[in-house]
């Protein structure tokens, strides 16, 4: 069975974090979420959610894809815990999908995982980050892979689909999508 996980931090973003949970979940996907820590995680506007468990349990895993969401505090967080930094590169260096949204690229970068590759991110995310060695689109999803990123919470949706066309197929994206009644 195809797998992922997301991985949460405080001050992740609800609408990408549980978009990408819900939809794999329609699509068959086993989903997997971690917290940093033990115990709930508050999102960006306050929102807590039980993980399923914490990073330290699945790190050593492996995924078909891994899912950070944006939001701010949460991406910093992200970026500055070195299992994430760590399971980031583990999983590029394996040509798995790596999946990030809004804020999220900023991982990505200090993952040192973006040389010579094209992303998107929230505008004005990556605005202190040195990022000559990559290419911004600006694009609402941009997929260089084993690379997929998204702008934010509005292309959740859209990224979450393209994720699942990429894992699965089409027939079972556009499933999922006849199913939002979009």
């Amino acid at each position: 069975m195809t797998n992922a996980l997301i991985i949460l931090a405080d001050g992740f973003e609800e609408l990408e974090a549980v978009t990408v949970s819900d939809l794999f979940v329609r699509a068959g996907i086993e989903v997997t979420r971690a917290g940093l820590h033990d115990g709930p995680v508050t999102a960006s506007r306050h929102t807590k959610i039980i993980p399923d468990c914490e990073l330290d349990d699945v790190a050593s895993e492996d995924f078909d894809v891994v899912v950070l969401p944006g939001g701010l505090p949460g991406a910093d967080a992200l970026a500055d815990d070195p299992r994430v930094i760590e399971l980031v590169q583990t999983q590029v260096a394996n040509n798995m999908l790596m999946a990030a949204i809004c804020a999220a690229p900023r991982v990505l970068i200090k993952a040192e995982v973006v040389t010579d590759k094209q992303l998107t991110c929230y505008p004005g995310a990556l605005d202190d980050f040195d990022t000559r060695d990559c290419n911004i689109t600006g694009d609402a999803i941009t997929i260089d892979l084993p690379l997929v990123t998204s702008r934010g919470p509005g292309t959740a949706i859209d990224f979450t689909l393209t994720l699942i066309e990429l894992l699965l197929d089409k027939d079972t994206r556009d499933m999922v999508e006849t199913g939002l009644a979009r």
